[in-house]
């Protein structure tokens, strides 16, 4: 079941960042249901062996393509996240570690794993996966757009995810550039 997990994670991961064509140094921010990818209820069943089982297909794939990767917590903790202090060098800090029933488990999964983590209130990442639908919007750059995954599923849970690009700004006669993204 965890190998399953991680092969999903890392399938959608490589999709995600090959089709938002984000690039090294950016930052993917990932949302995550341990509950709704056990198939339970989002809340009621968070589960550290899924987290770590999701993380490892994740973060392995960013990581070779040298992208950071932002754990969101749940709403407990605010939907903070959790991210390498090198990620954010100027951003504001917040004193807080996760747990699986107090940020989740992604989140508590990530700060275990990360070099140097730290938590933030806010992030604007350049692209986002969401697992389980727990609502990663609020964390992607304006402008988000949607992105239709081939591999929209990680154990029960239903994956979504948005990419980021540059406001357009002039009007219609203005030219645009499709590689600020």
């Amino acid at each position: 079941m965890y190998e399953e997990i991680t092969a999903q994670a890392k399938s959608t991961t490589k999709e995600i960042i090959e089709v938002s064509k984000i690039k090294k140094g950016q930052i993917l921010v990932v949302g995550c249901s341990t509950s709704e990818i056990c198939g339970d209820k989002i809340g009621t069943n968070s589960n550290l062996d899924v987290a770590k089982a999701a993380f490892a297909g994740i973060y392995e794939v960013a990581s070779e393509a040298g992208i950071y990767v932002a754990a969101q917590c749940c709403e407990h903790l605010n939907r903070a996240i959790i991210v390498e202090r090198a990620a954010v060098p100027f951003s504001e800090i917040v004193n807080v570690v996760p747990q699986p029933k107090a940020g989740g488990s992604l989140a508590t999964t990530a700060y275990s794993v990360f070099e140097d983590p730290v938590a933030v209130e806010e992030i604007k990442a350049d692209a986002g996966i969401d697992i389980g639908g727990t609502l990663i919007g609020m964390h992607i750059r304006k402008v988000a757009v949607p992105v239709r995954l081939v591999n929209n599923r990680i154990g029960e849970a239903h994956v979504s995810a948005a990419r980021s690009r540059a406001k357009f700004i002039g009007g219609e006669r203005a030219h645009y550039d499709d590689s600020l993204k």
